[in-house]
C-alpha cells in the first residue's frame, strides 16, 4: 500500500529540507546526485511502511540524515549512510546492493549500522550483541557511531508514541550507552538532550516539576544575569575584545541527579546556571593568552573561589573540550560559573568529534594526540577477545569516562585517567606488562602501594617485579577498561578450573551441614555474595575472592524480602516470561498468603535497590532463577538490564493485601545532645508504633551520624517516619539509603 498524497507532500518538505541543509557540504552536483539517489532508494525500500506514530518510515531516516549534517556536521558520505541506515535490516536489499550503488565504503558504514540477526545462544543478550557489532565499526570509522547516535535522538524526540515498557528499554539503553558515548564523542548538546528525554519517560511528574520551576525562576533569573554581566561586558568592551556572553541554564537532568545525589530540593541548587563568554580570536595573540587575560579581566570585577578553576585549556579533556572555567561571587552573595572559551572552542563543545577534526592545524596537534590516545584504548577494549557480549557491554562503557584527571610519568609525559583511578590502573596505561608485575608506586617520589588513589598533578613510577602477579582482588582496585581487560585475560590464562573448583568448595561445604544445592540455596547466598549468577558465585569462590566464612548463617537465616509476600504484584501475562499452563493466564502471582505458604514466589524483590510498596517498580524476568525480579524504577541494575535484556522488562504495580511491614534503612545527620538516642526510640516505636531492627549512632566533634533499619508498611509511611524524625531537635538530615545516581 502506498501513501497518500498528504504523506507525499510531507516527504517531499522534508526532503527538501535536508537538501537545504545540504547545501553547505555538497561540493558538486555530484554529490546532490548521491544523496538523491540514496533517497528514492530508501523511499521505495520503506514504501508503505508507516512508523508506530502513524508517520511514513521515511520521515525517520530523513530526520537523522538532517541531524547528521545540522546537528553533527558530518558530510556527503555519512547524510547517504544515514538514510540507508535501515534498509539492508528491514528490508530485501543487501550490503552488496548498497556497495554496487554506493561504493564500499558506505556499504561500510550501512552494515555497522545493521543489527545484527540470527539466532542468540539463550544466555546471550541480543541488545548487547547489536551495540557490539556496532560499535566494532569505531575500529575502522567512528562515523558510524556518530550516525548511531543521531538515530537514537530522532528515536528519543518521537518516544511519545511507544507503550511504558518499551520507553523503559530505550530510555535504559540510552542513559545506560548513548548519552556517555555522546559525551565522549564531544556531543555536549546532544548528551544533554539524551538525558532530558531519558528523564522525561521515565520520570515524567519530577520532570515536569523541574521545567516549571525553571520557567518560574525564568524572570529573576535574567535580572540577575543582566545585573552580572553588564560590569563584564563594559570591561570587556572597554579591552576591545570580540566577544558574546550569555547565560546557560543547566539541563533538567543534571538538575534532577544534583538534587537525587545530594537529597537537596531546587532551590538549594546554588549552581543553577553559568555564564559563557565566547570570544573571537584576535590573529595575533595565541587563543590561550586571550582566555586568561578575559579570566583576568572577570576576576578583577568578581572574586574568584580557588578550588574552583577548572584549565581544560592548557590540558584539554580527551574528548577535545577546552574551555576556562571559574566560579566566583556575584552580586547578592550568589556563586556563578563563568565559561571562557573561543568560537573555536564553541564550536568543538558543541558538535564534538566532527569539528575537532575540522579545525586540523599544527596548533592543535597536542589534543588531536589526546584524542587519538582515547580511540587507541578504545580499539583496545573493542578488539579484547570475550564471548560475553554483555561482559564487553560493560568493558566498553568502562571508557566512557564523565570526569577525568591528568597524571605524570617519571619523563615528564602525561596521561588522562578518569576520577578515582590507582596507581594500578596508570600502570596498566603505561604497558600491560607493567602493570602485570607491579609490586609498589612512587607517587611524588614517595613509596605507596599500587592500590593508592591518584590525583591531578601527581607524577607517577612504578616499581615492578618478577615475582609479582595479577590476582583476583586486584580487580577491586582499579576502574579502567585497560586494567579489568588484562587482570582478567591473565587470570582466564591462570584460573580455567574456578567454576568447577568452586563447585567443589561450595558442594563440600554444603555437605558439612547435610544441605544439598537448590535454587531456594542460590537464592540466599547469590545476593549475600553480591553475584548475579551461580556461574559468578563458584567462580569467584574458586579464584579465591570469595570465602565461605559466616556461610552457615546466611544459610539458616529467613531473607528479609519474605516479607514482601504480604502484598500483591500484578503482572500482565507473567506466563510470557515464566512459562506454565495457558489456563492459569492472567492468576495474581501471589494472592497474599502467609510466608509458610507462599515460600516459593514467583517474584523476587531485587536486593540492589530492595523497594517497598508504594515505590515505582519494574519487573524483570531472570532467566537463571524463572522468576520476576522486582526493581525500583530508578534503579541503577535495573537500568543496566533493561539497556542489555529489554525483552525481558515487565510493568509490575503493587496491590495492597494483608499489608505487612518490610524492612528499609535510614541515615541521619545532626548536632549531637544528650538524650537524642531516647527521643529517636520514642518517636519511632512509641509515637509512629514502627519497629526498629537496628539503631547505631556514633558521635564525633558535636556531629553525629547514624543508620536506623526498620519495618515499614509502605512509602507513605517511611515518609511520614521520615517526616517525624526531622523535627525531632538536633536531627539536621535524614535520607533512605537508595542506590546512587549516575
Amino acid at each position: 500500500m502506498g501513501y497518500s498524497q498528504e504523506d507525499e507532500r510531507m516527504i517531499g518538505e522534508q526532503f527538501d529540507k535536508l537538501m537545504r541543509s545540504c547545501a553547505k557540504i555538497c561540493k558538486n552536483e555530484y554529490d546532490r546526485d548521491l544523496i538523491k539517489r540514496a533517497f528514492f532508494l530508501a523511499k521505495e525500500a520503506h514504501e508503505g511502511v508507516r512508523r508506530r506514530s502513524g508517520e511514513p518510515y521515511i520521515v525517520h531516516p530523513l530526520a537523522v540524515a538532517r541531524i547528521v549534517v545540522d546537528e553533527i556536521g558530518l558530510g556527503v558520505k555519512s547524510v547517504i549512510a544515514a538514510l540507508l541506515h535501515d534498509v539492508v535490516e528491514d528490508t530485501d536489499y543487501t550490503v552488496e546492493d548498497i556497495e554496487s550503488r554506493f561504493g564500499p565504503k558506505i556499504a561500510l558504514m550501512v552494515d555497522g549500522l545493521t543489527k545484527m540477526s540470527g539466532v542468540f545462544k539463550t544466555s546471550a543478550s541480543e541488545q548487547a550483541e547489536n551495540f557490539r557489532k556496532m560499535l566494532l565499526t569505531l575500529s575502522d570509522d567512528v562515523r558510524v557511531i556518530l550516525i548511531k547516535i543521531a538515530d537514537r535522538l530522532h528515536n528519543m524526540r518521537t518516544l511519545e508514541s511507544m507503550p511504558p515498557h518499551k520507553q523503559m528499554k530505550i530510555t535504559s539503553e540510552t542513559i545506560y550507552l548513548f548519552a556517555p558515548l555522546a559525551y565522549r564523542l564531544g556531543l555536549f548538546a546532544i548528551k544533554s538532550e539524551l538525558e532530558d528525554l531519558s528523564l522525561k519517560y521515565r520520570f515524567p511528574e519530577d520532570y515536569r516539576q523541574i521545567e516549571a520551576k525553571i520557567q518560574e525562576t525564568e524572570a529573576d533569573r535574567s535580572k540577575f544575569i543582566e545585573k552580572f554581566s553588564q560590569p563584564i561586558i563594559e570591561k570587556l568592551k572597554g579591552n576591545d575584545i570580540d566577544f558574546e556572553i550569555s547565560g546557560r541554564v543547566k539541563s533538567i537532568y543534571s538538575i534532577w541527579a544534583k538534587m537525587q545525589r545530594k537529597h537537596i530540593a531546587f532551590e538549594e541548587i546554588y549552581d543553577l546556571f553559568a555564564i559563557r563568554i565566547v570570544f573571537r580570536p584576535s590573529p595575533l595573540i595565541p587563543e590561550k593568552s586571550q582566555c586568561w587575560h578575559i579570566y583576568s579581566l572577570v576576576t578583577d570585577i568578581y572574586k574568584p573561589k580557588p578550588d574552583r578553576i577548572r584549565d581544560w585549556v592548557n590540558i584539554p579533556k580527551a574528548n577535545g573540550y577546552e574551555a576556562l572555567h571559574s566560579t566566583v561571587m556575584g552580586p547578592d552573595g550568589v556563586w556563578v560559573e563563568v565559561q571562557i572559551r573561543s568560537q573555536r572552542m564553541e564550536e568543538i563543545a558543541e558538535r564534538g568529534f566532527a569539528a575537532h577534526w575540522k579545525y586540523k592545524s599544527g596548533e592543535l596537534s597536542k589534543e588531536e594526540g589526546e584524542f587519538d590516545r582515547w580511540m587507541k584504548q578504545v580499539r583496545e577494549a573493542l578488539n579484547s577477545p570475550t564471548d560475553n557480549a554483555v561482559e564487553f557491554l560493560d568493558n566498553f562503557k568502562l571508557s566512557l569516562y564523565t570526569y577525568e584527571i591528568v597524571v605524570f610519568t617519571p619523563k615528564g609525559d602525561s596521561r588522562t585517567l578518569p576520577q578515582g583511578a590507582t596507581a594500578l590502573d596508570f600502570a596498566y596505561e603505561i604497558h600491560t606488562k607493567i602493570g602485570n608485575s607491579a609490586m609498589g608506586a612512587k607517587i611524588n617520589r614517595k613509596i605507596e602501594s599500587i592500590f593508592a588513589p591518584i590525583s591531578s598533578g601527581d607524577q607517577i613510577e612504578i616499581i615492578t617485579s618478577k615475582n609479582v602477579k595479577p590476582k583476583a582482588e586486584w580487580l577491586d582496585h582499579v576502574i579502567t577498561t585497560k586494567a579489568k581487560q588484562s587482570i582478567m585475560v591473565f587470570l582466564k590464562k591462570e584460573n580455567l578450573n574456578n567454576i568447577a573448583n568452586g563447585i567443589v568448595l561450595f558442594e563440600g561445604k554444603l555437605k558439612e551441614f547435610g544441605i544439598v544445592p537448590s535454587a531456594r540455596v542460590f537464592r540466599k547466598v547469590l545476593p549475600a555474595y553480591d553475584c548475579a549468577t551461580k556461574d559468578e558465585f563458584y567462580s569467584k569462590l574458586g579464584a579465591g575472592i570469595l570465602k565461605l566464612d559466616g556461610i552457615e548463617k546466611i544459610l539458616r537465616d529467613n531473607p528479609a524480602n519474605k516479607i514482601l509476600k504480604f502484598w500483591t504484584l500484578q503482572i500482565p501475562n507473567p506466563f510470557k516470561f515464566l512459562g506454565g499452563d495457558d489456563k492459569k493466564k492472567g492468576k495474581k502471582v501471589i494472592d497474599g498468603a502467609s510466608p509458610e505458604d507462599a515460600d516459593d514466589p514467583e517474584f523476587e524483590i531485587a536486593p540492589c535497590c530492595n523497594p517497598i510498596p508504594g515505590d515505582e517498580v519494574v519487573g524483570y524476568s531472570n532467566p537463571d532463577t524463572h522468576k520476576i525480579d522486582v526493581h525500583k524504577k530508578n534503579c541503577n541494575e535495573l537500568i543496566k538490564l533493561a539497556a542489555q535484556h529489554g525483552n525481558r522488562l515487565t510493568p509490575v504495580t503493587w496491590s495492597s493485601h494483608k499489608a505487612m511491614s518490610y524492612l528499609s534503612i535510614l541515615e541521619l545527620r545532626g548536632i549531637d545532645r544528650i538524650g537524642i538516642l531516647m527521643e529517636l526510640s520514642q518517636v519511632i516505636t512509641g509515637e509512629l508504633n514502627t519497629n526498629i531492627r537496628e539503631l547505631h549512632i556514633q558521635s564525633h566533634d558535636g556531629i553525629f551520624e547514624g543508620r536506623i533499619s526498620l519495618y515499614v508498611k509502605n512509602i507513605k509511611d517511611l515518609k511520614m517516619i521520615i517526616d517525624k524524625v526531622i523535627r525531632i531537635k538536633g536531627v539536621e538530615q535524614v535520607n533512605r539509603v537508595e542506590n546512587k545516581i549516575e
